[in-house]
């Protein structure tokens, strides 16, 4: 326990079984409970110890008056192992100040409390380590604090000073110091933390068909010329789904039906056929020189390109003659494909991880390592949840350590335990259920969850996917579109869109969540320069989303989402604060969002804010800026607000600076 008890020290994840994530240049809160028996007054304070060795005293500050939490803020600024522990101590200065302001002003044991003030300077002034002019200082407090021949105010006066409070803050006067235990925080790059994801499939951008119906698939070097677009767009990573050869055997037709017609290309995670497997380019993307090549150009665009990693096999993948034990094989002699009832992969044998566990660990490091090799640092990773959790502790420790700026992305969407605890193995980022997630009371159950499990959990906001098209948007029309994109580009510091959803191609198939024509199965070229100049492109507003994001640094943090209050049941109010020591700015970045979550109407509403979240006092009044349409407001605690959905669904807006008296 120690002299001075601290307990619950965070950010620590499952008692330091794993280390707390950060990004660098991420700033994070540190807590921990404080106290001790009697009434002395006790202290706390951060260290944090960066990779290199370099200790930063932080002090940590109490939450509330009513209980012992103590708070502070600290910016880890490079990648690697840091660490951290609490210090704690009986403050003997506080205790003094607060038991002679009460004694002194009554009457009561006067010269005693000076006494004991001097005596506690004048050992203060003694102090190794402390600078000669604080020693100097505090000699002279403790010479007036015991000359009788002064007024009691003036020997008071100088334990008020700015210089004693200074060198207090920096170094109290402590005493039966403590410390917690050390607790580890893994530091990664700022991508694996922050960033805009476009996916698309190379073999659509460019394709075309021939007046007999016939296919020409697009390949690496077409996809290569849709990437000054999605530059252009403010994205930072372009996702590739697989790109590797797949199989003929039970191959998929459109919309996953059974019956395949000639051409059909088939679902690119049926991987493996003739020309190879998990480490082969599809010939018709083109070779592995080219996939080097696409890298290349990304690069030049500012874009890292993302790779899919999905641990599964075609029925014509070399892995199933060569190694039939790493699948399941039914007492028919048949092996079993994927199902995630009603759904049906007859084209994709799972992995069975448990008959040479060794085997398939060594392969996947092996293929990862082969696209590493061609600069590919980003991989999203399909259903990583129906695949042992010790696998994946173990492949993404294997590869970090060599190549410790690798991201890892988990295509996830299940029970909270299995995501929870794949971000503690060491997936950096995460899907979520963000997509389900639309209205204000959902989404404000979801923000705070993000904010809960980010010490180990960063969630992805896709707004779509090939897999995903929801009710939401199906019914929502441009709207919709809209509202989630400015959702997911403002409320987490990683978003990302599935090509198309600038087209607002919102047509399902019937009876399920998915596009009709699923590109999944086909081939798909879009003409999006055609939708641009008609204007009904959603590209100008996700250029413009993406922009915002990088010039507020408040919105590269989930920690500081704070969710407000409307008087309507579907506008939506949250703020992020950026405090002015950490933003690169030098001054506070505090972004306000005001959302229409109902897509279909026109909301006039109060929206009540509390000030006091992002630094202004409680009544303060301030102007904001539309961020979005460069209106300005003076706003206060209580605002009023209308917005339409079909002309404006939200209001983003940046806290430009408090109002004075005039």
């Amino acid at each position: 326990m120690g002299r001075i008890p601290i307990l619950d020290e965070q950010p620590v994840v499952d008692g330091g079984r794993w280390p707390a994530k950060a990004y660098a240049g991420e700033v994070l809160p540190f807590s921990a409970t404080v106290f001790r028996e009697g009434h002395d007054a006790v202290g706390a304070h951060l260290e944090l110890e960066s990779p290199a060795g370099v200790l930063t005293d932080v002090p940590l500050a109490r939450v509330h008056s009513w209980d012992d939490r103590y708070r502070a803020l600290a910016q880890v600024t490079s990648e690697g192992p840091w660490r951290f522990r609490i210090r704690a101590f009986s403050d003997d200065f506080a205790t003094w100040e607060h038991n002679a302001t009460i004694k002194i002003a009554n009457g009561v044991d006067v010269e005693l409390m000076f006494t004991i003030g001097a005596e506690l300077f004048k050992r203060l002034s003694k102090e190794k380590g402390r600078p000669v002019p604080t020693k100097a200082l505090f000699k002279t407090v403790s010479q007036t604090l015991s000359d009788k021949r002064l007024p009691v105010e003036e020997r008071l006066a100088p334990i008020h000073s700015e210089e004693v409070a200074s060198a207090l803050t920096s170094r109290p006067a402590q005493s039966l110091v403590t410390y917690s235990e050390w607790h580890p925080l893994v530091v990664e790059r700022a991508r694996a933390g922050v960033g805009a994801w476009y996916e698309l499939f190379p073999r659509s951008v460019g394709a075309e068909q021939a007046a007999d119906g016939t296919w020409t698939s697009g390949t690496l070097r077409s996809a290569a010329e849709r990437l000054p677009a999605v530059a252009a767009m403010g994205f930072d990573v372009v996702y590739l789904p697989p790109v590797h050869p797949i199989g003929s055997a039970f191959r998929k037709g459109r919309n996953n039906t059974l019956d395949p017609q000639p051409g059909d290309p088939g679902s690119p995670w049926a991987i493996g056929g003739a020309a190879g497997g998990h480490d082969a380019i599809h010939p018709d993307l083109g070779t592995q020189a080219d996939f080097a090549e696409f890298v290349a150009a990304a690069a030049r665009e500012g874009l890292e390109v993302a790779m899919d990693f999905a641990l599964q096999a075609s029925p014509d993948h070399p892995w199933v003659t060569e190694h039939p034990e790493w699948f399941t094989t039914l007492p028919d002699g048949s092996i079993a494909y994927a199902e995630n009832p009603p759904k049906k992969y007859q084209d994709i044998y799972p992995i069975n991880f448990d008959n040479d566990p060794e085997g398939i660990r060594q392969e996947a490091l092996r293929i990862l390592l082969h696209w590493i090799a061609f600069g590919v640092r980003i991989f999203r990773v399909d259903n990583p949840h129906t695949k042992p959790v010790d696998f994946w502790e173990w492949v993404i420790h294997e590869v970090n350590r060599r190549h410790p700026d690798v991201v890892f992305l988990a295509e996830a969407f299940t029970r909270p335990a299995m995501m929870q605890t794949l971000g503690k193995v060491g997936f950096q980022q995460s899907y979520s259920y963000f997509t389900w997630r639309n209205t204000k009371e959902e989404l404000t159950e979801f923000f705070e969850m993000l904010g809960e499990w980010a010490p180990y959990y960063r969630a992805n906001l896709f707004v779509n996917t090939p897999d995903i098209l929801t009710e939401y948007l199906q019914f929502g029309g441009r709207p919709a579109y809209e509202i989630r994109a400015i959702l997911a580009a403002t409320a987490s510091p990683s978003w990302g869109v599935y090509s198309g959803y600038e087209l607002v191609e919102n047509v399902a198939r019937p009876g399920s969540e998915e596009n009709i024509d699923n590109e999944k199965y086909e081939y798909k070229p879009r003409d999006f320069a055609a939708a641009e100049a008609a204007g009904t492109s959603l590209a100008p507003l996700i250029t413009r989303l993406n922009a915002i994001r990088r010039e507020h640094a408040s919105l590269r943090d989930v920690r500081t989402i704070d969710v407000h209050w409307s008087d309507d049941d579907a506008v939506l109010v949250y703020s992020k604060h950026l405090d002015a020591r950490f933003a690169p700015s030098g001054e506070s970045d505090t972004v306000l969002v005001v959302v229409n979550t109902d897509p279909h109407s026109v909301r006039e509403t109060t929206v009540h804010l509390d000030p006091t979240r992002f630094g202004l006092e409680a009544d303060s009044e301030f102007t904001v800026r539309d961020l979005l349409t460069g209106q300005e407001f003076v706003w206060g605690q209580h605002d009023y607000v209308r917005l339409d959905s079909f002309t404006q669904p939200a209001h983003i807006l940046h806290v430009q600076h408090e109002r004075g008296d005039d």
